[in-house]
């Protein structure tokens, strides 16, 4: 087994979930060889063509990563990963959120305005369709993240680097379904986000309320400037506790364990439907390091 690989441990997870090696007179590629290969691709960021002949040819890798987005195995694997977890009582139900820009490589650009629709059914060809945005630095994507308090990824989205961060905290929320082993609705409710001043605005802190979900996020100084300006028609502050808000910083964790893949560093997939897969990928590999060394 080469560094970076799949464990016998995180194969036994996943087998279960894949296709049949031999389905409908077809064979596939083992499994295994065609996953390690992916995640030397992200691992490294090298080139497809670049893959060591130990993985098999480059284009079956390639393939199998485009068949898996389409049909949606990368995010089922996660979510079996996450529900695994949840079901011992892993799941740290305080969630963190936040972003974080990506250089996108001149190599992501380009992707067709026309023809066949992406692996993800999306029919937006446009730049911002693929989640690049342009500024006098290049093009960026923006990844959106909510972490579990102990900094697991729980939701995923992805936009032009331009984006504002605010307006993608209830998206990620939404994104939020874990699933019991037994009877019962997925969970999708946290107990408590924890977000940065970019995530604070009114119209947030009102939706939070009705969800009943804690929030916990400093005021920016125009809002305080806003409400001080009102007199006692302002209202009093929002709580905020320091405490709980140091406890943000795992977010900012993941996000440093995740671009240690160094193709998710930096963009190199034209489609944003493969880049979130690789991100998804390098996520299901976080969520089985953290599994496996809870297992006695």
């Amino acid at each position: 087994m080469g560094r970076g690989e799949l464990t016998d441990k995180a194969w036994a997870r996943i087998e279960p979930l894949l296709p049949p090696v031999e389905t409908a007179g077809r064979r596939w590629r083992d499994h295994r060889q065609v996953i390690n290969a992916i995640l030397w691709k992200l691992r490294t960021g090298a080139p497809w063509r670049d893959l060591p002949e130990r993985y098999g040819p480059w284009k079956t890798a390639h393939e199998r990563l485009r068949v898996w987005t389409a049909d949606g195995t990368w995010q089922r694997i996660l979510d079996h990963v996450v529900v695994k977890d949840d079901s011992v009582g892993n799941v740290e139900w305080t969630f963190s959120i936040d972003s974080s820009s990506v250089r996108a490589h001149q190599h992501s650009a380009g992707a067709r305005k026309k023809g066949a629709a992406p692996p993800d059914g999306s029919k937006t060809f446009a730049v911002d369709g693929e989640a690049l945005g342009r500024s006098r630095g290049g093009l960026t994507s923006k990844i959106h993240l909510a972490v579990d308090g102990r900094g697991l990824p729980m939701s995923i989205i992805l936009t032009p680097g331009q984006a504002g961060d605010n307006p993608q905290l209830l998206p990620l929320l939404d994104q939020v379904a874990v699933g019991r082993n037994g009877p019962g609705r997925p969970r999708r409710r946290p107990d408590r986000v924890l977000a940065d001043k970019a995530y604070s605005h009114p119209s947030t802190r009102a939706a939070l309320r009705r969800r009943q979900i804690a929030f916990t996020s400093p005021e920016r100084v125009d809002q305080i400037n806003h409400r001080l300006g009102k007199g006692s028609r302002g209202g009093r502050p929002p709580g905020f506790d320091p405490e709980l808000y140091a406890g943000r910083n795992v977010v900012e964790r993941c996000f440093n364990r995740l671009k240690q893949f160094r193709a998710l560093a930096t963009r190199y997939a034209k489609r944003v439907a493969y880049y979130r897969s690789e991100i998804t990928i390098a996520a299901i590999v976080l969520w089985l390091r953290a599994d496996l060394q809870d297992t006695p």
